[in-house]
Order: C-alpha cells, then sequence, then structure tokens
C-alpha cells in the first residue's frame, strides 16, 4: 500500500470518528407535544421553537432549553391580610399562566422555577393590596342575594287574615328587613380577584408569561373574628326566628278566639233550644196533669197535691217524731193510699 492510499485511509477513518461523533453527540432533538424550545448559542438566543416535531442543532455548541406550552397553576400560601377595617382574615388565592414568550421568559428567568418564585412576589403583594383597601364584606359575599331572603313569604301558614293582622304582619317583615339585612356590596369577591389580576398582568407579561385569571379559593376569619361573626349570625337568626313565633303566636290567638265564639255559638242555641224542648214539656205536664184533676174522684186530686208537698216539706229531714197530724193522714189512712 503507498503512502497515498494510506494517508487516504487515514483521513477517511478520522472522517468516519468524527462523524459517528458528531451523531453521538445528538445534533437532532424532538420537541413533544406541549413543549416549546430554545435555541442558546454561547449565551444568545440563536432560534425559537413551538411547534412539536424533529429539530436539528449544532453538537457541543448550542443548548436546548424546553418550556412547557400547557396552563399551568399558581398556588399561593395562605396570607393573614387586615380588611380596610383592619379586621383581618385568611385568603387563599390560585391562579392560571402560560409560556407564550418563550425567548422573552428565558431572558427574563430562565427557568420555571424562578417563575413560580416572581408570581409569588407579585401576585402575593396585589392580593394584600386590594384586601386592605376593601371592608369584609366586599372580601367574603360575591352578590347581594342574601338581602332578598330575609322572609319566605310561601313558609307562612295560609290563613286568613283581618286588616289589622296583614299590617302587623307587614310592620314585622320591615323590621326584619331593616335589621338582618346585610349592607349591599359595591364589588364583591369575583371583582375583587379582577382587580388583583388588573394589577400584576402587564408586569407578568414583562417575562413573557400570560396570566389567564386570579382567582380567590377561599377566604377564612382569623380567630378573633371568628366568633363576633357567629354571634352576628346567631343573632340574625334569632330575630327571623322570633318573627315567625310573634306571628304563628297571633295566628294562635285568633284561631282560638274564633274556636270561643263558635263554641259560645253553639252553646247558645243548644240552650235556647233547651229552653224552648223544656217549655214544650212543661206545657204537655200542665195540660195533663190538668187534665187529670178534671178526671180525679174520690179525692184524688187532694192526694196528689198533698203527696207532692211531702218532699218539698220534709226536705233533708233524717227523722219525723210522730205522724199524728192531720197532715200526715195519707201516709196512714188506708183510704188515702
Amino acid at each position: 500500500m503507498t503512502k497515498s492510499m494510506k494517508r487516504l485511509t487515514t483521513i477517511g477513518a478520522v472522517i468516519v470518528v468524527l462523524l459517528i461523533a458528531f451523531f453521538m453527540a445528538g445534533p437532532f432533538y424532538t420537541v413533544d407535544e406541549g413543549e416549546q424550545a430554545v435555541v442558546v448559542r454561547f449565551g444568545e438566543i440563536v432560534d425559537v421553537h413551538r411547534d412539536a416535531g424533529l429539530k436539528i442543532r449544532t453538537p457541543f455548541i448550542d443548548n436546548v432549553v424546553r418550556f412547557s406550552r400547557r396552563i399551568q397553576s399558581w398556588d399561593g400560601e395562605p396570607n393573614r391580610v387586615p380588611t380596610s377595617e383592619n379586621q383581618f382574615i385568611w385568603v387563599d388565592v390560585t391562579a392560571r399562566w402560560r409560556i407564550d414568550e418563550p425567548a422573552q421568559f428565558y431572558a427574563r428567568l430562565s427557568n420555571e422555577a424562578a417563575a413560580i418564585v416572581r408570581l409569588d412576589d407579585l401576585i402575593d403583594s396585589a392580593v394584600r393590596t386590594v384586601v386592605s383597601a376593601n371592608p369584609l364584606d366586599e372580601a367574603v359575599r360575591s352578590t347581594n342575594l342574601i338581602r332578598e331572603v330575609a322572609v319566605d313569604p310561601e313558609a307562612l301558614p295560609e290563613t286568613e287574615i283581618d286588616e289589622e293582622e296583614a299590617a302587623e304582619m307587614e310592620e314585622l317583615q320591615d323590621l326584619i328587613q331593616t335589621d338582618i339585612q346585610q349592607d349591599p356590596i359595591d364589588k364583591g369577591r369575583r371583582d375583587l380577584a379582577d382587580e388583583m389580576f388588573d394589577s400584576v398582568a402587564d408586569d407578568i407579561a414583562d417575562f413573557g408569561i400570560t396570566l389567564l385569571d386570579v382567582v380567590i379559593r377561599q377566604i377564612r376569619y382569623s380567630d378573633e373574628l371568628t366568633e363576633s361573626v357567629y354571634d352576628r349570625m346567631v343573632s340574625e337568626r334569632n330575630q327571623v326566628a322570633q318573627f315567625y313565633r310573634a306571628f304563628g303566636e297571633g295566628q294562635r290567638e285568633r284561631i282560638l278566639g274564633q274556636i270561643d265564639q263558635e263554641r259560645n255559638t253553639i252553646l247558645s242555641g243548644a240552650e235556647a233550644r233547651a229552653q224552648e224542648i223544656r217549655g214544650e214539656a212543661d206545657r204537655d205536664a200542665q195540660r195533663i196533669i190538668s187534665s187529670a184533676y178534671g178526671q180525679a174522684t174520690d179525692g184524688f186530686d187532694e192526694f196528689w197535691l198533698w203527696t207532692r208537698s211531702y218532699p218539698e216539706t220534709f226536705g233533708n229531714m233524717r227523722a219525723t217524731l210522730t205522724t199524728d197530724n192531720d197532715y200526715f193522714r195519707f201516709l196512714h189512712n188506708q183510704g188515702g193510699q
């Protein structure tokens, strides 16, 4: 083998080795679905791939940094925040975000762990600012619906009431509407969450991140506030219960009055009918007695009168000492019997 052939063989072997090393270094790489990649060469971004597929890079020189294209969640730690009345509540907030500008994201933050830290700082600050600028009711309520459920007319008994009772019922309802209804809210929890979103969305966009939403996941009263809130709830429910008791007591008295009136009417009618029957019976008795007297012979009428007078005369007398008297002649006179 000549020197030229040996040289060509050596060059070929070197080329083969270099090719093997080139392919072993991985000039090809894939970007999966839901991923995006930034190609960095000597600290500078030279290419951005947002579509899935097979890609090529320069081995040993280019570094491929992958980021997720999916929507990601941020879950902050519950924070103890004062309201505008200086009442402390625990606020738990969550948010959704997505990397839409991978080159800008890499240049500003480099990785997703750093993004979480920045989101912690920005969103937590927004939560404290917005909550502390609004009263407690704005944070814990979303609508004014609670102001419309003081009294449910369908829950009241279906009974007829007069004008006086209707006026009393209306007065009690007005009292409940005044004393129990919550103060109206201007914003509510959803609007406060929107304010938090608006206050940080632009700042977060500077990092190549699109903030999709901010949601107040939970609001919990602090320990010192819980007892006073429970006391207020109990007081309100007691006032509602008192309304129903008052209305029920009025209905009870009205029904009892109707019962007494109906009973007296029935008793009066029965007594009148009884007197009528007694009168008819007395007339019949007198007629029969008169007829009997007219037909009586041998002193029967006299006997009848005397025997009827005995019970009235003696009454409750326990003993009679003698019957030797003309008054008792019908008791021992055989003819009188």
